[in-house]
């Protein structure tokens, strides 16, 4: 994996925001740390963030969580993109997102909020995962 990364960081600005969420996932999933990586992802991602869909922002913050890698101004943008289109996040998303936050202690109420509101008309269509994720992020 450290030689992906490294074959990774010099090009990474060339990919898009899904080629991006998918590649931090892959690290996170497989529990491999690699700091400069992560730090030319966030990098890469601030600049382009409106181009992340809703799963690209939820699934980047999550990697960054799984492998305890701070970004304060990556999440400070996925949260300011996150907002406006938080009602396109899935029930997952949304677990996921709040509870990567947490897991960071990166506190943005105008996130929490947006979430909650967002997440209690659908409540019963949360999984248990899902439901377990955020209620986790809002103790």
């Amino acid at each position: 994996f450290d030689a992906v990364a490294k074959a990774v960081i010099p090009i990474i600005d060339r990919f898009n925001a899904q080629e991006i969420s998918n590649t931090v996932n892959v690290f996170a999933k497989m529990d491999h740390r690699h700091p400069e990586l992560f730090d030319a992802v966030a990098a890469a991602s601030i600049p382009i963030i409106g181009s992340f869909n809703a799963q690209a922002l939820a699934n980047a913050v999550n990697a960054f969580a799984k492998i305890d890698h701070r970004h304060s101004e990556l999440f400070d943008a996925v949260a300011t993109t996150a907002i406006p289109i938080i009602d396109t996040f899935t029930t997952q998303g949304l677990g996921n997102t709040v509870n990567a936050f947490a897991k960071m202690n990166h506190g943005y109420p105008e996130l929490f909020d947006a979430v909650a509101k967002s997440a209690i008309p659908i409540m019963d269509t949360f999984t248990t995962q899902a439901l377990s994720n955020t209620v986790n992020a809002f103790a």
